[in-house]
């Protein structure tokens, strides 16, 4: 049987946060007619798969991905464990592996997220805090999203689990541990709503996703989602100066150089990927963009800023 409610409530430290700023900045501006839904405005759904271990979560997400190719001139993408190149076990026994996992899904979520495109995070996503979390990312964006609970019993994980390839398998400790920390969707909560409970057997409710996902607003942003003015006059001030100071001394030595050189930075020790020149105007925009995420995310390390924007600027330019 299927359940679902229909209400809707309104590595370092430098690379982890060049990867945010890089992955928030990164979303397409073009737009798209959508087939199924031609009179609604082209939005940017978010599709969150939740559930045990070995519920059935990539196969739902893998039955989405080919309903909404079919059916819809998008780009689907799945984002999920797999695509990290993880072992399960390791990752699930170790809690920063397991927070370093979790910040690298949704990095990887809000680079994809965009106008035209559906993405489908296909992942245990389990905890209730992470939920919110996304459902911040989507509020930021202004993006529908919906979730789509795979409901299984422990029992029936585990023989699933056991009926895996061995490489595929969790141990059952881990596989235990995971089901007892595991918070249920409610509802209720705004980040867990429009909700789709979907039991193994179940068929998926395609048309009331795409109704989800298509035929309602965005949650608008608050408060929480928008950036807050900063007490301390010496990070914003050094946050200022070393910026400015690295786009002047990439625009002089690119002066001298050619795509494939490594130029060094002062004040940095990441060196910058010359893969491709960059104007003033661009080197301009891609610095308003990363003071403006790091005013909202500041770190305690003003000694990384440099590094950070580095970082940044290196991936700005594939």
């Amino acid at each position: 049987m299927v359940f679902y409610r229909s209400h809707i409530e309104g590595s370092s430290e430098s690379t982890i946060l060049a990867n945010n700023i890089y992955a928030r900045n990164s979303s397409c501006l073009a737009s798209e007619k959508h087939e199924s839904h031609p009179n609604v405005r082209c939005k940017m759904p978010l599709v969150v798969l939740c559930g045990y271990p070995c519920s059935g979560k990539t196969r739902r997400a893998h039955e989405l991905r080919d309903y909404f190719s079919q059916n819809t001139e998008r780009k689907v993408h799945v984002i999920g464990d797999e695509d990290q190149g993880i072992d399960k076990n390791s990752v699930y026994s170790d809690s920063q592996k397991e927070k370093n996992l979790r910040g690298a899904l949704r990095a990887e979520v809000e680079r994809k997220v965009n106008k035209d495109d559906i993405v489908i995070l296909d992942s245990l996503n389990y905890i209730k805090g992470y939920r919110y979390e996304l459902f911040c990312l989507i509020k930021h964006t202004q993006t529908p999203h919906c979730l789509v609970y795979c409901l299984t019993s422990a029992e029936v994980s585990s023989e699933c689990n056991k009926s895996r390839e061995v490489d595929s398998q969790y141990t059952q400790e881990i596989l235990d541990g995971l089901i007892l920390r595991f918070e249920a969707p409610d509802s209720r909560n705004r980040w867990d709503s429009p909700l789709f409970t979907i039991q193994i057997e179940d068929a998926l409710p395609f048309e009331a996703i795409g109704d989800a996902l298509f035929k309602r607003k965005a949650p608008p942003p608050n408060q929480s989602t928008q950036s807050q003015p900063l007490s301390s006059t010496n990070f914003l001030y050094e946050l200022d100066k070393v910026t400015q100071d690295i786009l002047m001394a990439l625009l002089d030595t690119q002066k001298t150089s050619v795509p494939g050189d490594l130029i060094s930075i002062p004040g940095a020790t990441e060196k910058i990927n010359l893969t491709r020149s960059l104007n003033m105007v661009e080197l301009r925009k891609l610095r308003r963009q990363f003071i403006s995420y790091t005013k909202m995310h500041p770190t305690e390390n003003i000694g990384q800023i440099a590094n950070m924007f580095v970082q940044y600027l290196n991936k700005s330019m594939h």
